[in-house]
């Protein structure tokens, strides 16, 4: 292993942001960020893969996604700053993996900017059928990267009320879907072995179907990142991974399970959110236009939060070295705003995406986005398992939080991670996930081992831009 400082070198070169996020808006940006288009749109694919063994794929998913936040929150309790797991990894691993972690994410939640604003102009699609997608592309954007602009503590609002609104909606929603299944005949269980069974496409469908649970599930990971700039981070941290997992797997599950209880699987599996296709097939008036606002809304947070993200992980590649100076400045309110606007470049090709290919488009930007989460999550569980033995080697303080089962569950984790990015290379929809991925990570480490071998990241840049109050 490198031999590298003590991380309060990384945390030093990253000062600068303002802690202004409270413990419960950091609650809401955990749940809020996971519950998006994954859920209300993406589940559609995962349907039409699995049929009712989503269940399971979702379930599978969500372990996964528990095993994760368990390793995030011991790091992040330990050290919490905007860099998060690409800080981690470059002081537990090494600055090679502290950098491809970084911009394979950054890459990654700048193309799901592009899935969530794609699936803004679906959902508007529902009132607006004859206007043009790109217009409400470019008029949700401007709105959202105005609120990113202002302050964090914007944006912490914002979010708040996104989340709670979806959230709120989710709840009702199923309640309304067990009143109506527990009460009708025609609706239950019996849906889940119809029409082909409960595994109507073998294992393989059921496990390709986990992919996408993961691209569900992803953002969960952002509470990391949001902890460098909460008021009591170590507290934030432990109190939403305990809160998140256990929403997240109750909302997706039985959603799910509601969902196929009402509406077939080869119906529920086509194009367009489920969740509209259940309150059209009830038939309840003005219902699917206000759970079409509800996805609308459900996207609009999922796509406020990752410009959130966006923006912190250039700010980190920026103070490490690893990005132009300009991307680690920060305004009088404590924003990258710089960073802020590098990071809308998945905006602009999921806009010229709408244009050329408008049928296709949600499909592929999911596609290729899918490689930077799969590689940053699997990089996550690698870097808890090296965090661990160097903490312990090391003779660090006993940690208020502690990952349990480790290393047998940090390297199933792992394992499993692993195995999901390699079986993308044999599905039809996510063939591209390693045909993009694969170059890109090769592309990353030529351009470290060209620009940055040698120059190890010092908290010069960070100095440069200290108590810059503009651009």
């Amino acid at each position: 292993m490198p031999d590298t400082p003590g991380f309060e070198h990384i945390a030093a070169r990253e000062q600068g942001l303002r802690r202004r996020l409270t413990s419960g808006q950091m609650g809401m940006i955990a749940i809020g960020g996971a519950i998006g288009t994954g859920l209300f749109l993406g589940s559609s694919f995962a349907i039409g893969f699995a049929g009712p063994s989503v269940l399971v794929s979702y379930a599978i998913g969500g372990l996964i996604t528990l095993l994760l936040m368990g390793c995030l929150a011991e790091m992040t309790v330990a050290h919490s700053t905007s860099g998060s797991f690409g800080a981690y990894a470059e002081h537990y691993i090494g600055p090679l993996a502290g950098f491809l972690v970084r911009y394979a994410y950054w890459s990654c939640i700048v193309l799901a900017v592009g899935t969530e604003v794609t699936a803004v102009a679906v959902y508007m699609k529902f009132w607006f059928p004859a206007v043009p997608a790109w217009v409400w592309v470019c008029l949700f954007s401007a709105a959202l990267i105005l609120i990113n602009a202002l302050s964090v503590k914007a944006f912490g609002t914002i979010e708040y009320g996104f989340s709670a609104i979806k959230v709120g909606a989710i709840v009702a929603f199923i309640l309304l879907g067990a009143y109506v299944v527990w009460g009708s005949p025609d609706y239950g269980a019996a849906l889940y072995t119809a029409h082909g069974g409960f595994f109507p496409n073998g294992w393989q469908g059921t496990w390709i179907a986990v992919v996408i649970s993961i691209f569900s599930y992803l953002s969960v990971e952002m509470i990391a990142v949001a902890a460098g700039e909460a008021e009591h981070p170590e507290r934030a941290v432990k109190q939403a991974f305990r809160a998140t997992i256990v929403r997240l797997l109750v909302f997706y599950l039985l959603s799910l399970a509601l969902i196929l209880a009402i509406v077939p699987w080869d119906q529920a599996g086509k194009a367009g959110s489920p969740f509209v296709k259940v309150m059209q097939a009830l038939a309840i008036p003005g219902a699917a236009g206000v759970i079409n606002f509800i996805v609308l809304v459900a996207a609009l947070s999922a796509m406020n939060s990752q410009l959130y993200i966006t923006t912190r992980m250039m700010f980190s590649l920026s103070r490490a070295g690893h990005a132009p100076a300009a991307m680690g400045r920060l305004t009088r309110h404590g924003i990258p705003l710089n960073a802020l606007l590098l990071s809308t470049v998945g905006i602009a090709l999921a806009t010229v995406l709408n244009v050329l290919y408008p049928d296709e488009s949600f499909t592929l930007m999911m596609a290729i986005s899918m490689f930077g989460a799969l590689f940053t999550w699997m990089m996550i569980f690698l870097t808890h398992y090296f965090f661990r033995r160097r903490w312990r080697r090391e003779g660090g303080h006993a940690l208020s939080f502690r990952m349990p089962g480790f290393p047998v569950l940090t390297l199933a984790g792992f394992v499993l991670m692993l195995a999901i990015l390699v079986t993308t290379y044999f599905t039809d929809v996510f063939k591209m996930t390693l045909v993009f991925g694969l170059p890109f990570l090769a592309l990353l480490c030529v351009l470290y081992r060209v620009l940055f071998r040698g120059a190890p990241a010092t908290p010069v840049a960070a100095a440069r831009v200290a108590g810059d109050e503009g651009l």
